[in-house]
């Protein structure tokens, strides 16, 4: 039986550690890149949904302070600026969405 010198083990796994990781950095990129055009490709619907969420909330907001205004409240003031601001807050989320993924 031959005896092995237990620290040219150890280095002969490490090299091969190694190479076996760099070997397999190329995929890491491609990976990267293929998430990114994925992504890259919600955008646009994503924004388009928003849009379409926000009209939505604006016309449900419409109608209910027409309804409180026909009902005697003059007081609607709150109700105009909780229902416009959600929409407004809605119509820059689409805004921010594409601006920060630069579509």
């Amino acid at each position: 039986m031959k005896k092995t010198n237990k620290s040219a083990v150890v280095i002969l796994g490490m090299i091969t550690i190694a190479v076996n990781a760099h070997a397999q950095t190329g995929g890491g990129t491609t990976g990267i890149n293929a998430a990114t055009s994925t992504l890259t490709s919600y955008i646009d619907p994503v924004s388009t949904l928003t849009l379409a969420i926000g009209a939505v909330v604006g016309i449900i907001g419409g109608i209910m302070v027409y309804i409180k205004w026909n009902s005697g409240d003059r007081d609607i003031s709150k109700e105009v600026m909780s229902w416009g601001g959600s929409c407004i807050f809605l119509v820059l989320v689409s805004v921010v969405i594409k601006a920060f993924f630069g579509v």
